[in-house]
């Protein structure tokens, strides 16, 4: 097991463009910017049109990294010609996820024309949808929950192709951004609650649909605004003419929202910005209020060393260092671990061993930094802990004074239904020692342990409202109803 595999997953990142003869580089490269949400599999579908003007769906996907997945092809022939197109990164976790059937986008042919799409998110509702489908006859060709989303839209009675793909928004439950392709438009929709991220750019005259604006910046396309929650965007050759983005309302009555604060926290990029603040600040106000809350003094009154686990606490350590320096605190940010970016995306070992080197080839220590010294390392979040451990044994070569684990987040008591590849409960640490912070402490082998408490995490996180985030994963207090029967290794996106 490698690190990764010991943090909370986010399935799949999607990108969405209409109006650029290039349509399926600027995807290509908009996959790359957001490889961080899904590194399994990627697919890009585009629209091109034959002869008698007729539209042609095109397709390539495949599982690895999007430069491994389009390293043969020659984006811009007839392979993946076109002026409009979609594409989708995906995790795959067990079981049935591992399908190749299930890597996205989904293409299809209906009554309607061509119909092609992309889902971030994870459907609550998605066994019941499906098994009323199947029994009206439904067949289907995988095990993800985005292919309801195709047989509502195809199985629908009206003859309208916005109405029917908001009427099958209307039936669904949980949280999902989609891109859906057309043969004549673009659209993105997101949930009513607003539980991930979908923003809107502008490339020249195209227009663009992403989960992250890091996705816009690695192109030079300006960000718009995102999508709101609730909201269904359709781009089509209309839209561009008079720059005008066409927005319906899935349902009538507005939703509190709920965004997945781990997107602060963890997902998202440091240079994306998500529910109206930039990622960046968001953790470095993390880390500042877990310096406020949770801060570390050396006994004897020497320097306190403050190290992040690199890349995604970079910031929070930061944003850490610097508020017990305020707090007059001799304290110190330093680089403590080297993380290595060349391993193979499929090192997964089973077996203790094979577990630490999976640690060991993934981080070095800087034991100059490390030795004799009081040392503070910030991390986002500890789900099983089994490979947190690990990197604590991989700290103590280094022969540190004491070693002091910050979390910016609380501990992690409940599965996530929403698009996030928590395990079952008995699966996690915290539930594992009923959420006793002294028990983890021990079983992580370190000198002390906090967390953050829900109250300071959410006052941290206060300028996007401390009322719009989901804490569910944390609390057990989910937005939605939820089957808490549902086998997410069987219906994933």
């Amino acid at each position: 097991m490698n690190y990764e595999e010991d943090k909370p997953i986010s399935y799949c990142g999607i990108f969405g463009i209409y109006g650029s003869e290039t349509a399926s580089a600027q995807t290509y490269y908009g996959l790359h910017a957001l490889q961080h949400r899904g590194q399994e599999a990627s697919g890009i579908v585009t629209r091109s049109f034959n002869g008698d003007n007729r539209a042609h769906f095109n397709i390539i996907k495949g599982e690895g990294l999007v430069s491994e997945v389009f390293a043969d092809h020659n984006l811009l022939t007839d392979a993946l010609y076109g002026n409009a197109a979609i594409g989708h990164n995906r995790y795959s976790t067990t079981g049935a996820a591992k399908s190749r059937k299930n890597i996205q986008p989904f293409m299809v042919i209906y009554r309607m024309g061509n119909l092609a799409i992309g889902h971030n998110g994870n459907l609550t509702n998605a066994k019941e949808l499906r098994e009323e489908l199947v029994n009206e006859g439904a067949i289907f060709q995988t095990t993800s929950d985005t292919e309801v989303i195709l047989h509502l839209i195809a199985r629908s009675k009206l003859n309208n192709q916005i109405d029917q793909i908001l009427e099958a928004l209307k039936l669904i439950r949980g949280a999902y951004c989609v891109v859906i392709l057309t043969d004549d438009k673009l659209i993105a929709a997101r949930d009513p609650l607003g539980f991930r991220p979908l923003s809107l750019g502008k490339l020249d005259n195209a227009i663009l649909v992403a989960s992250e604006t890091c996705a816009f910046d690695i192109q030079r396309a300006e960000f718009l605004r995102e999508v709101d929650p609730g909201e269904l965007i359709v781009i089509d050759d209309e839209s561009i003419k008079t720059n005008n983005i066409k927005s319906f309302r899935i349902n009538d009555i507005p939703q509190p929202q709920k965004h997945c604060v781990f997107e602060y926290i963890y997902f998202s990029r440091p240079d994306s910005f998500i529910f109206g603040h930039y990622v960046d600040k968001m953790r470095r106000r993390l880390g500042k209020e877990l310096a406020r809350s949770h801060a570390v003094t050396d006994p004897e009154g020497e320097r306190v060393y403050v190290i992040s686990v690199p890349d995604s606490s970079n910031t929070t350590a930061l944003g850490y260092a610097r508020e017990l320096e305020k707090q007059g605190i001799d304290a110190r940010l330093e680089i403590g671990l080297i993380r290595s970016h060349y391993i193979g995306r499929t090192f997964i070992q089973p077996g203790q061993t094979n577990r630490e080197t999976g640690v060991r080839i993934k981080f070095n220590i800087v034991k100059g930094v490390l030795e004799g010294r009081t040392i503070v390392v910030v991390d986002d979040s500890i789900v099983r802990g089994t490979t947190s451990k690990q990197l604590v044994h991989l700290l103590r070569e280094a022969n540190p004074k004491s070693i002091h684990l910050r979390i910016s987040s609380p501990p992690i008591m409940h599965p996530c239904f929403y698009g996030m590849d928590f395990p079952s409960s008995q699966e996690l640490i915290a539930f594992q020692k009923n959420g006793n912070i002294e028990e983890i402490k021990k079983y992580l082998e370190v000198d002390s342990l906090e967390f953050l408490t829900i109250d300071e995490m959410l006052e941290a996180v206060s300028e996007a409202g401390k009322d719009n985030f989901c804490t569910a994963c944390f609390s057990g207090k989910y937005p939605t109803n939820v089957d808490t029967s549902f086998k997410k290794e069987m219906y994933e996106v």
